[in-house]
This record gives C-alpha cells, structure tokens and sequence, in this order.
C-alpha cells in the first residue's frame, strides 16, 4: 500500500522507542489543507504510542480500533495487534486505507490492512509517503552514532521532509 499523505517514523534504542510524525494533510498531489496535524498518539492510559499514515478518517479509526484491542486484551500489544490486523482484512474494516506503528516499552510493530503485523528489523521502520527517506537516515543514524532514539527520528523526520513534497517539518515526538 502507497502512502502519499504523511511520514511516520519509529527507532527503538536502549529501552527507549520514539515515534515520529509530520503534520502535513495533503489534498490530491497539490494541495496542503493542514500543516500541524498530530499523528502521532499515546493511547492505553499513556503506555502505547502509536502513529499513523493514510486517509485521515481511516487512520482515526483504526487507532480506536486498537485502542479497543489493547483494552479487550489487557495491553497485550502483540495479541492487539494481530487482532487488528485479523480483522482489518476480513470484514467491514477491509477498505480503510491506512497504516499504523505501534509500540510500548518492550515491543514496536508496523500493522497494515493485508495482515501483516511486522516486528522491525533492528527496532527501525517507517511508513508513508516519505517512509523510505526516514527509513535509510534512520538507519544510517542508528548504525554510526550514539544519538537516542528521539534524536534519530528527529532528525530522520527532517532528512524525509526536505525531500518528500508530502511531509512538513512540524515534527511531532513521542517516546516510550
């Protein structure tokens, strides 16, 4: 799934993991209807963080979906998140058109709409529009500093949004 709407990016370093959001809402291919939306949440009383990419009304839905999962399932992210996903490609949740990251203090997972729940490789992912961008600075950074995570994606979101025409540089930061 193509993402043109956003770019969310999360890297899980000593214990800590930040996920990073841009807050541009883009119309089509040319118009920018909001530049500081929040995309990135903490949900579950403050213990799971998630961010999301897509339509807009798709992605709200699908957080408080998972918010539903996290408390039927007792904050168990793997089992919300499978859950999720189980349902996501089955049923009436089928055509929303987005994807999440999620993650609490000792898991981080990407959940898509073809039921995929993905544990990243070396605690780093990205999704959306400028995804891949923030992906490689991410990696990069991860590989050959000593920055935390929030300082990675940080800087990852500022790499992914001075290339990527559907990303801004309001960077919204949350850690857990």
């Amino acid at each position: 799934m193509e993402m043109k709407a956003t770019t969310i990016c999360a890297v899980k370093r000593n214990g800590v993991t930040a996920i990073a959001g841009d807050g541009q809402v883009t119309m089509g291919q040319s118009i920018v209807m909001k530049g500081n939306a929040k995309k990135v949440k903490r949900i579950y009383d403050d213990k799971v963080v998630v961010g999301f990419a897509g339509s807009v009304s798709d992605a709200f839905t699908l957080s408080e979906k998972f918010e539903e999962m996290l408390q039927k399932y007792s904050g168990n992210l793997m089992r919300s998140a499978v859950e999720l996903a189980e349902n996501w490609r089955k049923g009436t949740m089928r055509n929303l058109e987005a994807m999440l990251i999620v993650a609490d203090k000792n898991d981080l997972y990407v959940i898509s709409g073809d039921g995929n729940v993905i544990d990243p490789e070396e605690g780093v992912c990205a999704i959306g529009s400028g995804g891949n961008y923030a992906l490689s600075a991410a990696r990069a950074l991860l590989e050959n500093t000593d920055m935390s995570a929030e300082e990675i994606v940080r800087k990852a979101m500022k790499i992914a949004a001075d290339i990527c025409i559907f990303t801004n540089h309001n960077i919204v930061v949350e850690t857990v």
